[in-house]
């Protein structure tokens, strides 16, 4: 079975540093791999369409660079979509949108073995994740290896954090400032946000769970080194061609009025 990079990471207490794309054109993926900078890469699939053949390519690319890869998902209908993706080589899952901390207990076991000790719900199917498996007992540690993460962006999420954090096999959790904004009420650079922000991260590494942070570029990220942070996911290919294309086109449009 292939390395899960993240998951070897998180067990060895490294940081991590990840790429993220809206788009599913493996030469994208390979882009980043050239540049040997970034641990695994992130389809961000709640944002653009793809087919399952698109999963497979996708994983392919990556594992040509050695780098892990991750998948962020619709809330629904999770089970599907996730087992497609880890079938096709996601070696993590970022689930969304959850709201109880029941919720978050079925994404755990949306990714786990179905045997009797695991209680998860993936049972044994032949799909390219598992084609270098010689038997159920490393197909099921694969299936153990997958990380699991989740945004924390409702704010009754947020007001049962620590349940949540104590949910066995939760590996990472996101913060989610747009989504807990609107669900709570607040309006947009409420100094509210940013605390609820510091509570999650600081609860979450209190319990042993890892926060992940969102960085357009490095700016402001020593707040968050600061705080212990150490797994990073920075830019996205949508943001970084908007803000070229807006900066260039209107200076260039300028010049040639």
């Amino acid at each position: 079975m292939r390395t899960n990079v993240l998951r070897q990471l998180l067990n060895e207490g490294k940081p991590s540093i990840c790429a993220r794309v809206n788009t599913v054109w493996p030469d994208i993926v390979e882009l980043i791999g050239l540049t040997g900078a970034y641990d695994y890469v992130e389809f961000a699939a709640e944002y653009g369409p793809f087919t399952l053949h698109d999963l497979d390519n996708f994983c392919r690319a990556a594992e040509l660079y050695g780098m892990g890869t991750m998948i962020k998902l619709d809330q629904d209908p999770r089970l599907y979509l996730a087992q497609r993706a880890i079938g096709s080589g996601f070696q993590s899952i970022l689930f969304v949108d959850c709201r109880t901390v029941e919720e978050v207990r079925h994404c755990v076991r949306i990714c786990r073995p179905d045997t009797p000790e695991d209680g998860g719900l993936f049972g044994a199917a032949a799909r390219r994740f598992a084609y270098d498996s010689s038997g159920h007992e490393e197909f099921s540690q694969a299936l153990r290896d997958i990380v699991v993460a989740i945004m924390v962006e409702k704010k009754v999420l947020v007001d049962n954090l620590e349940e949540v954090l104590a949910v066995p096999g939760l590996d990472m959790v996101q913060w989610g400032p747009s989504d807990y904004t609107m669900s709570s009420g607040l309006k947009r650079g409420d100094p509210a946000v940013k605390e609820a922000e510091r509570y999650v991260i600081e609860t979450a590494l209190k319990m042993g769970v890892q926060p992940r942070v969102e960085l357009n570029n490095l700016e402001g990220v020593e707040y968050y080194l600061d705080l212990g942070v150490k797994h990073f996911r920075i830019g996205t290919d949508m943001g970084i061609l908007r803000a070229f294309w807006k900066q260039n086109g209107e200076a260039l449009r300028k010049m040639l009025s």
